[in-house]
This record gives C-alpha cells, sequence and structure tokens, in this order.
C-alpha cells in the first residue's frame, strides 16, 4: 500500500547568526551579494520566519539602491512583512517607507512607478497608502502606458479599502474621463473593469453609448463587457434584451475566447430558441476550428447540457456534432457518439446512420493505432441506432457483418451480438442474414465469436435449404474426421496436413509454429523410443476455424457445435420428408459429437475436456438416439422464447431509464401567472418575445423550483463545536464534483469582543485548501459567516479537522476551540451508471485493487439484502431482475458506478443463506485506484449491518 513519507527537517535560518550575514551583506556595496541577501530574506518570510533586525537595515542601505532587481526584492519584502500590531494599528516604522514609495512613484524610470503602483495594489493599510494619493494621480496622464494601467489598478484597489471612497471621491469620475481618451488596449481595460467593480451605473452608461463600437474593442476589452452584462442581468432580469443584442454582435468576433464566453453568457441569459441556436452553433464551429483536445472535450460538455435543457433545438446539429468524429482522440469520439445517440428522432436517423457507415468504412483502410476500438464504439452506436429504429437496420446489417471475422475480438462480439438481436426484432432480414452467416462463417476466428454464431444458425435456420446449408458449413469448417487417431506405424504426409503416430520405436516431441493463414498447429518430429504414441490429425492452409479452435482446447465450443446440431437435425426432421436423409444426417452429427469426446479424452489435446462440456455433448448423444415430442419441443421453442424474453426486459430497463431522467416538475399554488397574450409587445424585439414565451412555461411548468427540499438542506448541517463553548459553530456542507463548499457559523457568546479571530482548517485524504484563513473580529453576541473552499482530487473519503483561534481584550492569551472532524462521504462523488456485460468482465479482469468485504449482517432475505446494498452505495444493478428473482437459497449480482473523476467502481455480491437463516457469503469491490476501493468497502462494512 502506498502511503506518503514525510521527512521532519529542523530549518535553522532565522538564527541570529543568518540574519548576521544577511545584515553584513546589505550593508556592502556589492549589488550582486545584495540580491542575495533580499533573496534570502524574502524566503525567510515566506517561511514564517519575522527577522525584525532587518528592517531598519533594508530601509538604510536597500532603499536608496538604483538597481531595478534589488527595488522589485525590496517591494516584495514590503509585502510581506506584518505591517501592524496585535490591535490592528499600523507599525510607527512604517512611515518611513511611504516617503519612499512616493519618490518611487515619481520616478523618471517608467518601470520603476510601474512595479510601485502595482505594489500599492496589495496594501491593504489605509494609514500608508492615504499619503500617497496625489503621487497615484499624476500617474494617470503619465507617456508610458504600463504605467497608466497599473495607476488605474492601485486607484481601483485603495478606492475598495474601507474609507478609500473618501480618499478618492470622484475615482469613478476621472476613470471614465481616462477612459474616454485612452488608447492602449490593457488600460482601457482595467479602467472599464475599475467603472465595472466600483460604479456599475457609468460603466453601464459606457457600454450602451459605444454599442456600434463593442465588435471593435481588444479581445480583454471585450471579456469584462460579457462579465458585466452578467452582473448587470442578474440584478435587473428585465434589461437584458438590449444586452443580448451585444452578445449576439460579439458572436462574430475574431477570438475564439471571446466566442467562447458570449455563447456561454447567451445560454446563462436567455431560454429563446434563436438565443440556444446561436449559442448551440456557435460551440459546434468552435469544435471543428479549436485543435486542442482538451478544448474539444470542454465544448462537448457545453453540448451536451445543452442537449439536457434544449433537446429540441440540439436535434438540428446532429450533424454539426458528428463531424467531431474526424478527431483521432477516441475520448473526444466516445463523448460525440454519447450526445449524437441521444438526439437522433425518426427525421436524421438515415442521415447519421449513413454517417456512421462512413466511419466504419474508414477504419479499414487506415492504420492507426486505435482503428479497432473506434470500430467497436461505431458498431455499438450503430446497433443503439438499430435497436431505436428498426427500420435502419436492413441498411446496416451486412455492412457490419463483414466484421464478424475482425482481429479486435471485442468488435466482432458486438457485431455478432447486433446480428442476434436484429434478426428476432426484424423477422424480415431473417433470410438474408442467415445466408450471409453462412457464407461468412469461416471467417469467424475468434473463440468468443463462434458460439453465439453457431446459437444463430442453430436457432433461425428454418428451411430445408438453411437447415442443409447450416449443416454443411459446420462440417466444412470442422474439417476431416476423427480429430484424433493411433497407428502403428508412421508415413510420410504432406507437411501440417497431418500428423500421424509413430511407430512403437518412435515418439513425436511437439513444437508450434504458424500456418499461412495466420493459425498455431503443432509440428513433430521422431525419435527413438520403447512405446507408441497417439497424434493428432492438424489441418491444412485450407481447414476450417472450428477445426483450429477446438485443437487448441476450446471444448466449450464443442459443446456449442454439438447443441447447434443437434437443434438442426432436430428442425431437419420437420422439414425433411425423407427419413433416409434424416438418419444420414443424425450419423455424420454422432460422429462428429463421439470425435470431440475422444479428441477431449485423449493425452495430446492440450487439456482434458472440462466436465460441464463432456456432460453437454453426451445429453445431445442420447438426445439423438432417443428423439421425442417433449424434448423437440424444448430445444426448439423454449430457447427462442427465453432470447425473446431478456429482449424485452432489456428494452423495459431502458424505457424505465429513459422515464426516470425526464423530470417532472409541478407548479406551486401561489405561483405568479402571467399571461402573454395580454401583455405589451411594444418596442420588444423578436428574441425578448421569445425568451418571454419561455420564461412563461418553464413557471408553468414549476422549473423555477428548486428540486432540494429543506429537510435535505438540514442533513448537511454539522455542529462543530459544544453548546457550552464560548464561540459556537455549525458548518453547511455543500459539494460540487471537484470542490467543497463549507459556510461555517460562527456565534460569539460571551460578553467580549474575539479579536484576531480566526478559522484554522487542515485536511486528510486528496483534499487541499484553496485559501490561507483570515483574522476577523466578531463583537459580543453576534454572528458571522465564514466561507471555505476546499479542492478534491480523487475519489477517496477525506477528513476535514481544525480549531477556531481567538483573543480578547482582558487576556492577551490567544484561546483555541478545537472543532469536531467533517467526514466527507464517498457517497457525494459516485453516481449509479450503466455498462454492458462485456466491459464489466473487462473491467473486472483488469483493476488491479480488489477489497473483499464479508458479509455481516441481521438481514436474513438475500433480496432485502442486495436492496439494502444499493441503496447504501448508491450503485446500479446491472443484474437483469429475472436472474435474482424466486427463492433459492443463493444470489449473485454485479453492481456499477461512476465517479465525478471518471473512476469506476465495480462490486460483486454473491451471498448464500445458511440453514440457520442467516446470510453468509463475500461482497467483492474492485477499482482502477485504491482509494475507492478502500473507501467504498469502509462504507458497506459501515452500512451491511441494517436499515438503520
Amino acid at each position: 500500500m502506498d502511503k506518503s513519507c514525510t521527512l521532519l527537517v529542523h530549518y535553522d535560518k532565522g538564527t541570529p547568526a543568518v540574519a548576521k550575514e544577511i545584515k553584513e551583506a546589505l550593508e556592502g556595496n556589492d549589488v550582486e551579494a545584495k540580491v542575495d541577501a533580499m533573496k534570502k530574506a524574502v524566503m525567510l518570510l515566506l517561511n514564517g520566519e519575522t527577522i525584525p533586525q532587518l528592517f531598519i537595515t533594508i530601509i538604510r542601505y536597500v532603499l536608496p539602491s538604483e538597481d531595478h532587481t534589488i527595488q522589485k526584492l525590496l517591494l516584495l519584502y514590503l509585502e510581506l512583512i506584518e505591517k501592524t500590531d496585535s490591535r490592528g494599528k499600523v507599525l510607527p516604522e512604517m512611515i518611513l517607507i511611504c516617503q519612499n514609495l512616493r519618490n518611487n512613484l515619481q520616478h523618471p524610470n517608467e518601470y520603476i512607478r510601474g512595479v510601485t503602483l502595482r505594489f500599492l495594489c496589495r496594501l491593504k493599510e489605509t494609514e500608508i497608502v492615504e499619503p500617497l494619493t496625489p503621487s497615484v494621480l499624476q500617474n494617470l496622464e503619465h507617456r508610458h502606458p504600463f504605467v497608466r494601467r497599473n495607476a488605474i489598478l492601485a486607484i481601483m484597489s485603495i478606492y475598495k479599502l474601507p474609507n478609500g471612497d473618501q480618499l478618492f471621491v470622484d475615482a469613478p469620475e476621472m476613470i471614465e474621463k481616462a477612459l474616454s481618451t485612452e488608447q492602449d488596449p490593457s488600460a482601457k481595460r482595467n479602467a472599464f473593469l475599475m467603472l465595472f467593480t466600483c460604479a456599475e451605473e457609468r460603466a453601464v452608461n459606457y457600454l450602451l453609448s459605444n454599442v456600434d463600437k463593442v465588435s471593435d474593442w481588444n479581445e480583454s476589452l471585450q471579456m469584462v463587457v460579457l462579465e458585466l452584462i452578467r452582473s448587470v442581468c442578474k440584478t435587473k432580469p428585465a434589461e437584458k434584451g438590449k444586452y443580448i443584442k451585444i452578445i449576439i454582435s460579439l458572436l462574430s468576433a475574431t477570438s475564439s475566447a471571446v466566442i467562447y464566453e458570449c455563447a456561454g453568457t447567451l445560454v446563462s441569459l436567455s431560454s429563446a430558441p434563436t438565443a440556444i441556436r446561436a449559442a448551440a452553433n456557435t460551440y459546434c464551429q468552435l469544435l471543428l476550428s479549436q485543435s486542442d483536445n482538451n478544448v474539444k472535450l470542454i465544448l462537448l460538455d457545453r453540448l451536451s447540457e445543452l442537449k439536457s435543457l434544449h433537446r429540441d433545438i440540439m436535434v438540428e446539429l446532429i450533424i454539426d456534432v458528428l463531424r467531431a468524429l474526424s478527431s483521432p482522440n477516441l475520448d473526444i469520439r466516445k463523448k460525440t457518439l454519447d450526445i449524437a445517440l441521444d438526439l437522433i428522432t425518426h427525421h436524421n436517423i438515415n442521415e447519421v446512420v449513413q454517417m456512421l457507415k462512413k466511419e466504419v468504412v474508414k477504419t479499414q483502410s487506415g492504420e492507426l493505432e486505435k482503428n479497432g476500438e473506434y470500430r467497436q464504439m461505431l458498431i455499438q452506436a450503430i446497433h443503439a441506432c438499430a435497436v431505436k429504429f428498426p427500420e435502419v437496420a436492413s441498411t446496416v446489417v451486412h455492412l457490419l457483418m463483414d466484421f464478424l471475422g475482425d482481429s479486435n475480438v471485442a468488435s466482432a462480439l458486438d457485431v455478432v451480438a447486433f446480428v442476434r438481436e436484429i434478426i428476432e426484432t426484424n423477422p424480415k432480414l431473417r433470410v438474408s442474414i442467415i445466408t450471409r452467416l453462412l457464407d461468412t462463417f469461416y471467417q469467424i476466428r475468434a473463440g468468443k465469436v463462434c458460439p453465439c454464431a453457431l446459437w444463430i444458425i442453430g436457432e433461425y435456420c428454418l428451411s430445408l435449404s438453411e437447415v442443409e446449408s447450416g449443416i454443411a458449413t459446420i462440417k466444412q469448417c470442422l474439417g476431416e474426421l476423427p480429430f484424433y487417431s493411433i497407428s502403428e506405424e508412421s508415413e510420410p504426409t504432406e507437411t501440417s496436413k497431418k500428423i500421424q503416430p509413430t511407430s512403437s520405436a518412435m515418439v513425436s516431441s511437439r513444437k508450434p509454429v504458424i500456418l499461412a493463414d495466420g493459425t498455431y498447429a503443432t509440428q513433430s518430429a521422431a525419435s527413438e523410443t520403447t512405446f507408441s504414441t497417439p497424434a493428432v490429425v492438424q489441418g491444412s492452409v485450407t481447414s476450417g476455424n472450428l477445426r483450429t479452435l477446438l485443437l487448441t482446447g476450446d471444448f466449450f465450443l464443442g459443446a456449442v457445435v454439438a447443441c447447434t446440431l443437434t437443434k438442426l437435425v432436430l428442425r431437419l426432421e420437420e422439414v425433411q420428408p425423407s427419413k433416409t436423409e434424416v438418419n444420414k444426417t443424425v450419423t455424420q452429427a454422432l460422429l462428429i459429437m463421439v470425435s470431440m469426446l475422444q479428441l477431449g479424452q485423449s493425452p495430446a489435446s492440450p487439456h482434458p475436456i472440462d466436465n460441464d462440456s463432456y456432460e453437454r455433448i453426451v445429453l445431445c448423444i442420447k438426445l439423438l438416439c432417443h428423439r421425442n415430442e417433449e424434448m423437440k419441443k424444448i430445444w426448439l421453442e423454449s430457447c427462442r422464447q427465453s432470447f425473446v424474453k431478456m429482449i424485452s426486459e432489456k428494452q423495459l430497463t431502458e424505457m424505465a431509464e429513459l422515464k426516470a431522467k425526464t423530470q417532472t416538475t409541478n407548479a406551486q399554488p401561489d405561483d405568479l401567472i402571467d399571461f402573454f397574450h395580454l401583455k405589451s409587445r411594444k418596442g420588444m424585439s423578436q428574441l425578448e418575445l421569445e425568451d418571454q414565451v419561455q420564461d412563461d412555461l418553464k413557471r408553468a411548468t414549476g422549473e423555477f423550483t428548486k428540486d432540494e427540499n429543506d429537510a435535505n438542506k438540514l442533513n448537511r448541517i454539522l455542529q462543530l463545536t459544544g453548546f457550552s463553548d464560548p464561540v459556537y459553530a455549525e458548518a453547511y456542507v455543500t459539494v460540487h464534483h471537484y470542490d467543497i463548499a463549507l459556510e461555517v457559523t460562527v456565534i460569539n457568546r460571551t460578553k467580549e469582543t474575539l479579536q484576531n479571530m480566526c478559522l484554522e482548517l487542515a485536511t486528510m485524504g486528496d483534499l487541499k485548501l484553496v485559501e490561507r484563513p483570515q483574522n476577523y473580529s466578531l463583537a459580543p453576541e453576534t454572528s458571522m459567516q465564514i466561507k471555505a473552499n476546499i479542492k478534491v482530487s480523487s475519489t477517496e473519503t477525506g477528513v476535514i479537522f481544525g480549531n477556531i483561534v481567538y483573543e480578547t481584550s482582558n487576556v492577551m492569551e490567544r484561546n483555541v476551540v478545537v472543532l469536531n472532524d467533517i467526514h466527507i462521504d464517498i457517497m457525494d462523488y459516485i453516481s449509479p451508471a450503466v455498462c454492458s456485460e462485456a466491459a464489466f468482465r473487462t473491467m473486472w479482469a483488469e483493476f488491479e485493487w480488489e477489497n473483499k468485504v464479508a458479509v455481516n449482517t441481521t438481514i436474513q432475505n438475500e433480496r432485502e439484502f442486495l436492496d439494502h446494498i444499493i441503496k447504501s452505495t448508491n450503485m446500479k444493478c446491472l443484474t437483469a431482475p429475472s436472474a435474482i428473482e424466486g427463492e433459492c437459497g443463493f444470489l449473485a449480482a454485479n453492481l456499477y458506478a461512476k465517479s465525478v473523476f471518471g473512476e469506476d467502481a465495480l462490486v460483486n455480491v454473491s451471498i448464500e443463506k445458511q440453514t440457520d437463516g442467516a446470510l453468509s457469503g463475500y461482497i467483492r469491490i474492485r477499482s482502477k485506484t485504491q482509494g475507492i476501493a478502500l473507501s467504498l468497502g469502509d462504507k458497506i462494512t459501515l452500512k451491511q449491518k441494517g436499515s438503520s
């Protein structure tokens, strides 16, 4: 188990000896030594040292320096040092730096002026800034734009300080005047930002008076304009009509960043079809023009959000979305196909399928590394299309059947599963599919694909010609019999055709060779010995695929061959009037089955036949020898009925999931009703009219109502301190996927003012604090809210702990109140998901982390226990309901979920009911990462006892 290793090293840099070295270097005349000394001093401050003894030395020897590097390091030093005492008063010695800052603001070099103005943006002490305000104002008219843009930012920062509006009474007016004459794009952007932050009305007036010029402004200024529009429309939604026109004009901007922000702003402000269509078109254009894969994935996320909210509009753009398949990245292609499959309708299905067919053909020509995986995605997408709209199946099924012999086994499996479902749901295609399957069966080389193809042949060959063709195809693919023979003398044979047994004085040593068709065979060399050895009759270059697989020891396939031959013979008996032909076919089938048994029991086979396959083949032999109507009905009808039931259950499950996705919202009894047709339309644009209609529809259907109820909110409030503590605190925890927001309410229950009160938090696990804690003052018997943001980097149970530190006026010592721990639940990060059985098995085999939890519960019903585990873990049960219904004393089910970070969580529940009624068994969890396996295991261990 990997754990982080921590090494504690004693940091001894703040000792007087080191401080003395720095002091001596600063007092010297060597510039480079001064630079190194200043860097050391800054590093000490960053590491928590105070070194107050250096302050006077720096004032005397560093302040007068004209070197730019030293001046920049000096400003960093001044930014880091403490400028106030414990009572919040500015230290008296800080007055010494004011004169130097004033000189820098009037320095002939524009760089010194600019960095000093930037330093003023970080000062929070009004007493230090106040004497510098005249010099800052003078820099507004400096000839160099670098100085002007930093002067505007400095004025904005000072204006936002407590009582800052008294230092610069007419600052907004001055900035507005500077904005009208400014030519530098960056300075203009800073000026507009200052008006937006400090005097929004002036910024709005300037924007509306220059509407025609907005499209010609600089990119950075356009971004601030969009931010202003979002802010204004949030406070004054009735006025958004005139701003949406500005946004639409910016959609033709040259900057991709501006266009992207325009589309996002348009979606957030308006739900009118025209606006949504414009935003979606913008995202699609960016999807094709941008080369960065991360940008493409973000754009696809935005399109996915639009799809969930405005599906009718997105349906029109499905072909534009599918053009993103031109990207070679598999993640982009997968996300594109997922979006497109949800937008398919009767109107666009033919276009979509035609485009997917072209993509499938492209995967044949190119030799790209991921072609096989991409082809599998396309086949799954076409399968989904054909299931939803059976009328298109005829246009794609024959193309896909060419891939039954694909080297990518997963792709071939998807094709054969698709063919199996289509041949049942589309009876009109049965004859053409069977004919094509029999023609291409010899191409199938994968041992996992052959059984499914054989099942199709056994179930859907109905006419006499089809049954005879099916039997002939199987015989041809098995080759000549027997598979295994014993003789007393060896004879020379053709290379790779057959390996005869040696005489009593010979033995064959075998080694694998690769034949011309790419399959493996065994080559033997004879040597002298005293006993005879059996030999396996290998096929030639033209031998069938079934023979090759059988000779490698795939006896499960042999059992499937036997079952298929049995079904075909039983059906032949129904359609063939000649009993002689039937008996002849029965004899041939029995010979094949006996030969497979003989091969499985021979020492020359790679491994002996397994019991299940042996019993299955023997059952088929018995059935053919003693045929009766009851068994014939079971073999020819019951299997098909089970498959039909499985398909219908699958369709019902998909319909239930689709129904669950469609949210039902209801309007409240006291909600406002606006009669749109009775409103005045004077002065309203078409976009505003559409927007008004959409708002009315949302209000009528209750879409504006909040889904989260108050009870759920109360469950997320955690008490952090006791009721008897002088400071009471509680936290409201909100989990936003990658972020955790803590709103901590702190109540001062004492009669004294709490000074320098600080909420100190620390984390354990893959959690990271975003901001450094701040100091607050809290009056007696009052409360305040402190917000803290925490980043989450993986699905792992984390812990947030900490304390509240404060001082009082009577006692100068710091008081500490320890907080209760906040445990972040893994359930906040995982959600139920769906995957195919094949994908589940593949992931189960690949994932290396497993957590095995023994069942220990008071629940005595197997199904009730499974439902309890599903509810406790927030996972989806992939096992069909029909597979786990009934009372048999055993239950096995697969559960699946996906985390917000894209991690897969697999769970297998295997339980058995004991004679005393108790449940026993294991719950096995597998995942790609250790954190999710351990956290989910802990959750199950905690919750499995019962409903409590």
